[in-house]
């Protein structure tokens, strides 16, 4: 069986030939005026993401790690403060929490979705914890209506980590519904180029509902200046320049609509995939949409490093997300984790693989993954 197209985890080539006129106009006039900095895309943009979140204030930043420092700043936390996320997920979730002279405190997922476990969350609440750091991993909200009542039971900052999830839906059991990133203190979120929201670079934003953080937030990401030369508080330099919000302001008018190709890969897999004992896919909960911006199979009793190869001899990709646990890095090794502590995490850390997802998979594309996973599994 051979592919008659290049099979890529991301195709942004061929989802910018779609949008090319737009994104090309937007660039040029960006090059036209030479407004690199603050200029007007970048205010456009904001207002625009402002609205379809349904949320008060975006503060656009360089990148989603630089989000979660200056979140992380803006609510005032101390050296020795500790900070609670999950051991299973991507390094930077962890990185600013340790920058700032904070202690990251790691815990367990759950099985079936691969959010944070909250039961774990509530056994590792001391005096010093001051903050959660829930992470939407791979396009699903965590349970953020029982996160934001453990919060308000220790009275403790939530500051989600959204950067896989943009666009995901979270119902709370009244009905109503609120986007991934605007229920906590802070959401935080990346426009790194693979992200369902991508940029052409490196990019990312705050959002808050607090007038009083975003404008601190604000002045953080700026220098800590509200008035230019005038600091008022410690700050960084951390922008989103115009050309990428140029991007940003065309590829946002198509987001719900990548959401929803994403969606009908994720149905040709599951259907796929429903009958085989040596695949788990993905669970979809009842209280979150889910913009899958990854796809992430469970396997069961296969030899993943071989079956890696072997789809990569057929011209099909897949990655692993994630095969270190953080809470066995170097940078994370702590006397006080256990690796009792995180069966799920280090479960998942070996048999989870994540196949090609984007905008632009087509059904001969699909078909050709899906029956070489399936062959290779005989």
């Amino acid at each position: 069986m051979i592919s008659t197209k290049k099979i890529q985890m991301v195709d942004l080539k061929g989802q910018y030939e779609k949008i090319k006129n737009e994104v090309d106009l937007g660039i040029q006039e960006v090059l036209n005026t030479t407004a690199f900095i603050n200029g007007p895309a970048v205010k456009e943009f904001q207002a625009n993401l402002e609205a379809y979140l349904n949320v008060k204030h975006v503060i656009p930043c360089a990148n989603g790690t630089d989000a979660l420092q200056i979140a992380m700043m803006a609510l005032d936390l101390k050296p020795g403060d500790e900070v609670i996320t999950a051991s299973f997920t991507y390094v930077a979730t962890a990185e600013v929490i340790g920058l700032l002279g904070l202690t990251p405190v790691l815990v367990d997922v759950y099985p079936n979705t691969f959010d944070i476990d909250i039961e774990a969350i509530e056994r590792n609440i001391t005096p010093k914890t001051k903050a959660i750091v829930p992470v939407h991993l791979f396009g699903q909200c965590a349970d953020m209506e029982r996160i934001m009542a453990l919060a308000k039971k220790h009275n403790l900052f939530v500051i989600e980590d959204v950067a896989q999830a943009i666009g995901a839906d979270y119902t709370f059991s009244n009905g109503t519904v609120a986007k991934a990133g605007t229920i906590g203190t802070i959401g935080c979120t990346s426009f790194f180029p693979s992200k369902n929201l991508g940029c052409y670079g490196d990019g990312g934003a705050m959002y808050t509902n607090d007038d009083v953080l975003a404008k601190k937030m604000r002045m953080i990401a700026h220098h800590g200046q509200s008035v230019q030369y005038v600091h008022d508080v410690l700050g960084v330099n951390s922008r989103l320049d115009t050309i990428q919000a140029a991007v940003l302001k065309v590829k946002l008018k198509h987001l719900d609509e990548y959401a929803a190709a994403r969606n009908l890969v994720a149905d040709y897999y599951d259907k796929a995939f429903a009958n085989n004992s040596k695949l788990k896919t993905p669970i979809r909960v009842k209280n979150s949409t889910h913009v899958f911006h990854q796809y992430t199979l469970q396997l069961n009793g296969v030899d993943r490093t071989k079956l890696r190869e072997q789809l990569a001899e057929r011209g099909i990709p897949a990655m692993i997300y994630y095969p270190i646990p953080l809470h066995m890095q170097n940078a994370y090794k702590n006397d006080r984790f256990k690796n009792s502590d995180f069966p799920i995490t280090e479960k998942l850390c070996a048999t989870v693989l994540s196949l090609p997802m984007h905008t632009e998979m087509d059904e001969d594309m699909l078909k050709y993954i899906t029956d070489n996973v399936l062959d290779l599994l005989k």
